[in-house]
């Protein structure tokens, strides 16, 4: 006897319940959504989420056993999320504890000062946690902002605080301020060498206490100017480190990948890509934000490239189910156009989600300080609808709608089994039917809800 159909459903009251089994039956009508399985896109290589300091001190509030609870829902094969590939930060970023890089001695083009100590006391230890559920993760990284002084302003900033960020402080001076479409970065040849021989003592640095960082990106968003850790680059900037870059990284078997895109604008990528030197050791884009309006020009004209969705847009703080729905369609559009791999942003902060640098954001668990407890998101879950039952290699199958059903995510995992992901944004039930090798899925979804239909092989 085949095995059930397997029906998940979660609105913002009830998250995560298992309804009755829908059957397959013959299709009597117009059915809602086809899936066009005879057509697979992409394989789908993985979720993730980033390791953060904060993330870390905000579990660190936890006990011993809840804190290796969450790790199972976040980590732990077919328990919760599944992730299992992850992305960390070369040295500080926006929710670090403070500002801090790997080798702060001025000068030091040798790099004899370079220490990851620093991350012993937070992202080593989360690292390490994850790896006793999920073994086989692995991890990609970018930077934030180089050492200060392999910078044009000696700042690991670019602006100044906002006054919404009340009591921030980065200490940065008018002369120091940098600007979009410029290079913050020291661009001679002596300067860009040691840098890539940075990234290179980072990857051997994990690589001896057995965390392996797999590829890397240049700088995360290198057109933004921000008040904490950042620099901007021209596309020519990085073209001309990557030249360093690349070999730097095939010397350990670490892929170079262009990003982190967080602008509308596909000619960044191009400029990059038009020094023939640097694209021979780019093998794929990294998009975030405002990015997701590039993705699907280059997938369409980069296949050979391929496309991660680098960080879930951070919300306010407040992890409320609007924001949970915009995650959600996030997520469509990204897979939609050729993402092959889905990285959340924070995994965990304390209530509120406030940043160092003033920054309220959104993240799959919040802990309570006062009393030191926990609770997932509504966007753990979204989250969850997609990670929990889509394995690596899984290939999405397009889906065809004449009557405006266009809400949905389909994967074919090697299994063989569908995984259907689809949303009702109406105030109501909703029916549906979807067209399957022949055979009609027919369903009612909960009102202003996201559901995952796993039918088997």
């Amino acid at each position: 006897m085949a095995a059930p159909i397997r029906w998940i459903s979660t609105t913002q009251e009830h998250p995560w319940r298992e309804l009755d089994p829908p059957v397959l039956g013959e299709v009597r009508a117009m059915p809602s959504v086809i899936l066009q399985a005879d057509d697979p896109q992409q394989a789908v290589e993985g979720f993730g989420a980033s390791f953060n300091e904060l993330g870390w001190t905000s579990l660190s509030r936890l006990t011993e056993e809840d804190r290796d609870a969450v790790m199972r829902e976040l980590f732990e094969p077919g328990t919760g999320l599944n992730l299992t590939r992850c992305r960390m930060p070369v040295g500080a970023n926006d929710f670090s504890t403070d500002w801090y890089s790997y080798d702060e001695t001025s000068g030091d083009l040798a790099l004899e000062h370079f220490s990851i100590e620093h991350d012993h006391a937070t992202l080593v230890p989360f690292i390490q946690a994850a790896q006793q559920h999920q073994p086989d993760l692995t991890l990609w990284a970018s930077p934030w902002s180089p050492p200060t002084w392999m910078k044009t302003n000696g700042h690991y900033a670019a602006a100044k605080a906002s006054p919404l960020a009340a009591g921030v402080t980065n200490g940065i001076r008018d002369d120091q301020l940098g600007a979009e479409g410029t290079d913050m970065m020291r661009l001679d040849d002596k300067t860009l060498a040691a840098y890539a021989s940075y990234f290179g003592r980072f990857i051997d640095a994990y690589a001896e206490l057995g965390i392996p960082v797999t590829m890397v990106m240049p700088q995360n968003e290198f057109n933004s100017a921000q008040i904490f850790p950042s620099c901007t680059w021209t596309p020519e900037g990085l073209a001309a480190f990557i030249r360093h870059l690349g070999p730097e990284m095939a010397s350990r078997g670490v892929s170079v990948f262009l990003g982190t895109l967080e602008r509308a604008d596909d000619g960044l990528v191009e400029r990059v890509l038009a020094d023939a030197t640097a694209a021979g050791w780019i093998s794929g884009i990294g998009a975030q934000w405002a990015g997701k309006g590039a993705v699907a020009y280059l997938h369409r004209h980069h296949p050979e490239l391929a496309i991660y969705q680098t960080e879930q847009e951070c919300g306010d703080g407040r992890n409320d189910w609007r924001l949970a729905r915009h995650a959600w369609s996030l997520m469509k559009h990204f897979l939609s156009h050729g993402a092959t791999a889905y990285m959340y942003w924070n995994m965990s902060l304390l209530e509120g989600g406030v940043s160092r640098w003033g920054w309220a954001q959104n993240s799959l668990v919040v802990v309570d300080p006062d009393t030191g407890s926990y609770a997932f998101t509504h966007e753990l879950y979204v989250l969850k609808h997609v990670s929990h039952f889509v394995a690596a290699g899984a290939r999405r199958i397009p889906t065809l709608s004449y009557t405006g059903h266009e809400n949905q995510l389909v994967f074919r995992n090697p299994d063989g089994s569908l995984v259907i992901v689809v949303q009702n944004d109406l105030g109501e039930e909703m029916a549906m039917t979807f067209m399957l090798d022949g055979q009609a899925l027919e369903v009612i979804l909960p009102a202003d809800s996201l559901n995952t239909l796993v039918v088997p092989a």
